[in-house]
């Protein structure tokens, strides 16, 4: 597991005042960090560096940071990779298409380093934790999560999720037949008092529905409380 302190951190920011702050804030927290300031440098220094966690600006040159995410995402390789966007508090539509391309959380600018260096610690933590108490195997009709191979699979054929789909879906089984508000389910995917939109819930719970059919019907939403993931014998 290793401890969070040694992590990399590649962080991509175009405004140098930013890249720096964020720099010096993370490696005063015992994190190591990289360092790009395009699109495709970003691209070209996860393959060269494999960091843990990529703090990702939105608005770069070359390639934006939507179109970083989306190839990150799409590569089996970095299909996992934690991503915690910056953005402009003008971006909204974008942060939610940035949420729905796969980024796991993001951070509106201005934003404090403290602020992201408790997001990402928890982002960090969300991927390592596996629970001692929690079983390592949940099924759900034809569904199988395997926690200590961080697999998700339909019958034979694995799905990729990113590491928020998968918090979310692990919490979901854990936690079946009972109803969750958005704010809890934001509290433990998340992990951290979230300020501010809980359509965050609502984006990543239709992703996991379209990568998974089959929950399709079995996660209903609870009119404005949250969701319920069905359990395998309720009723219609």
């Amino acid at each position: 597991m290793g401890s969070m302190t040694h992590k990399k951190i590649l962080i991509v920011e175009d405004e140098r005042d930013i890249l720096h702050l964020v720099k010096h804030y993370l490696e005063k927290e015992g994190f190591r960090t990289v360092v790009a300031m395009t699109g495709l440098e970003a691209l070209k220094k996860v393959t060269e560096d494999k960091p843990d966690l990529v703090v990702l600006d939105l608005m770069l040159p070359e390639m934006d940071g939507l179109e970083v995410c989306k190839r990150l995402r799409s590569a089996p390789d970095t299909a996992m990779l934690p991503i915690i966007m910056l953005t402009a508090k003008a971006e909204e539509s974008d942060t939610i298409v940035g949420l729905e391309l796969g980024a796991d959380d993001y951070v509106t600018k201005p934003f404090s380093p403290k602020t992201l260096v408790a997001r990402l610690k928890a982002l960090l933590r969300r991927v390592e934790r596996t629970p001692e108490t929690a079983p390592n195997l949940y099924r759900y009709n034809a569904l199988t999560m395997n926690l200590s191979r961080h697999e998700v699979s339909l019958g034979k054929q694995e799905v990729t999720l990113t590491a928020k789909e998968f918090g979310l879906l692990e919490y979901l089984l854990r936690h079946r037949g009972r109803v969750l508000t958005r704010e809890v389910l934001l509290n433990a995917v998340w992990g951290y008092d979230y300020y501010g939109t809980t359509r965050t819930v609502d984006v990543h719970i239709r992703r996991v529905k379209q990568k998974l059919p089959l929950l399709e019907e079995a996660i209903v939403a609870v009119k404005s409380l949250g969701y319920k993931l069905k359990d395998v014998d309720e009723p219609e």
